[in-house]
């Protein structure tokens, strides 16, 4: 099992808009492509950031193959969904992981 972890740090004031928009939309547009078979979204709780909080999403498939190609094929054009409709108020680090 792989999981294709996204960290990302928010700005307050687009926090509820933003969670709104992974919940409804973004989420699903990734699922739609089908490469990966669940996912979890998450806030970190600790540590405290008084800057922004910070979530992660976590997207699970059972093969490497299937997270490169949604990097290769589908991962560009809704990265620039997020950019252009949040801008740079927000920060987002990715990293896959490999159940062991």
């Amino acid at each position: 099992m792989y999981i294709y972890n996204v960290s990302i740090k928010l700005l307050p004031e687009i926090e509820t808009e933003w969670i709104d928009w992974m919940k409804n939309e973004h989420i699903q547009e990734v699922m739609d492509t089908g490469m990966f078979d669940g996912y979890s979204l998450l806030e970190l709780m600790d540590p405290v950031d008084e800057d922004g909080k910070t979530y992660i999403a976590q997207y699970c498939t059972d093969s490497k193959a299937r997270y490169e190609r949604y990097i290769a094929e589908f991962a560009p054009l809704l990265r620039e969904k997020g950019y252009a409709k949040f801008g740079n108020r927000f920060i987002a680090f990715r990293s896959i992981m490999r159940h062991v």
